[in-house]
């Protein structure tokens, strides 16, 4: 009698274990969906199209460009002094 059991209950621990392991995936999903949607929002910010605008080099009209090179040498250097200064 056991035997005519055995298979049916080992069938539904599978079709449970299997149902978990969808409903865990599912959740991962609905997470990633609602990041995903959060970046898209901010993205299509103007704010944030105004910082990546910035970020790749363009300006306002009126506003003048000035790029800065060698701010990584001067903190080097800037630092180096000040170690050398006790401070």
């Amino acid at each position: 009698m056991a035997l005519l059991y055995a298979r049916p209950i080992a069938s539904y621990r599978e079709t449970r274990q299997q149902l978990d392991e969808r409903r865990a995936e599912v959740a991962s999903l609905r997470a990633e969906r609602a990041r995903v949607t959060a970046r898209l929002e901010r993205a299509t910010s103007l704010e944030e199209l105004a910082r990546a605008a910035r970020a790749i080099g363009y300006v306002r009209p009126g506003e003048h460009l000035f790029i800065v090179k060698g701010t990584a040498a001067w903190s080097r250097r800037h630092a180096d002094e000040a170690r050398a200064d006790g401070g």
